[in-house]
């Protein structure tokens, strides 16, 4: 089929700025290893929050598209294209699966280049680097598959390959979002105990009971350490999975392991932030680990995790609890920010 000449799309101009809703050109024809995918849904992750909020640093790509998590279907490929096909279901993810990675796409916007990665989500259609979709079964519904992009394949990599829980050790997820619900969830797998989700907000916590949760903890309302020891003896912590990226909550959970510990770092720290902690355990079996999306291989892993929700040991039911139109995103963003949603967002394209 022929290229569509624009499509809508939601556009980062400024740092700690509104996306703005938009008309962009899409490149004519595609270069070796691109594939244009029809997007369905799109997850909005705390990544892209924190991309806004210029959390890195000055970013030297704007103006530019966004998004990381997504599902849609494959009207085209581009030469050397070999593991998608047209009319192929497609989880878009932003880590490294197989086949080419290609030049990043070339859009136009208002006359002049629009970056973009290899791939985004916020946006109607998307020209994607090969190696940044998986083709799935066309029976998964679209809400599930985008959900695959990031939120389950990050959760369980970090529970399967960063945290290597074992049946009976105990864990404390501290940031009940749509990452760190399905960390809950890949830790009941693990028949893990306790399973204990802390975060700010009550309406998270309740839901992150029905993904597996055993104890929660609202940490603006209790001293998480009494409460910890109220559940656990101390210094008997086993895993402590961070999701929010806040030095002190990180340094804290370091204090809370026990020696043999793993402090598990899913969030990012802003810029130019550090943590304090006092390294000689490191030493003696302490274990603090940066994770980077889990360390998955998308179109190695998705077809597993597949197999768990098609089995119903894997459930996503109530995970997404707000969703909104393109037009929207925005107040979608804020939604995310605020922590009236309590699960996962997602906007419908």
């Amino acid at each position: 089929m022929n290229i569509p000449n624009t499509m809508r799309a939601a556009i980062l101009v400024k740092q700690d700025s509104e996306l703005i809703i938009d008309d962009v050109e899409l490149p004519r024809i595609l270069d070796i290893g691109q594939v244009l995918v029809k997007l369905n849904v799109s997850g909005i992750c705390g990544s892209q929050l924190g991309e806004i909020e210029g959390k890195k640093g000055i970013d030297p790509y704007l103006p530019h598209l966004m998004g990381h998590e997504g599902c849609g279907e494959v009207l085209k490929i581009g030469p050397g294209v070999k593991t998608v096909s047209v009319g192929d279901k497609v989880v878009l993810h932003w880590k490294k699966g197989s086949g080419i990675q290609s030049e990043t796409p070339k859009y136009k916007w208002r006359g002049e280049k629009l970056n973009a990665g290899w791939v985004t989500t916020f946006n109607e259609y998307a020209v994607v680097s090969e190696n940044r979709c998986t083709s799935i079964p066309v029976n998964i519904n679209n809400d599930d598959a985008a959900l695959f992009g990031c939120a389950v394949t990050t959760a369980f990599g970090v529970v399967e390959n960063n945290a290597k829980l074992r049946f009976g050790e105990s864990v404390l997820v501290f940031g009940a979002g749509g990452i760190g619900l399905n960390i809950i969830q890949a830790s009941r797998l693990t028949s893990a105990w306790p399973i204990i989700a802390v975060d700010i907000f009550d309406n998270r916590l309740e839901l992150a009971k029905k993904f597996g949760a055993t104890h929660v903890i609202n940490s603006k309302k209790e001293n998480i350490e009494i409460a910890l020891n109220k559940i656990i003896k101390e210094k008997s912590l086993d895993v402590f999975i961070d999701n929010t990226g806040i030095p002190k909550i990180i340094e804290k959970g370091y204090e809370l392991i026990n020696s043999k510990g793993r402090v598990i770092l899913v969030g990012v720290p802003p810029k130019d932030s550090h943590i304090k902690i006092y390294s000689l355990p490191l030493h003696f079996g302490k274990i603090i680990l940066g994770s980077h999306g889990g360390e998955c291989v998308p179109d190695l892993d998705i077809p597993r995790y597949l197999k768990l929700l098609a089995n119903k040991k894997i459930n996503f039911e109530g995970l997404i609890t707000s969703r909104f139109s393109l037009k929207d995103i925005n107040i979608a963003i804020n939604t995310m920010r605020s922590g009236s949603s309590s699960g996962r967002i997602v906007i419908d394209l």
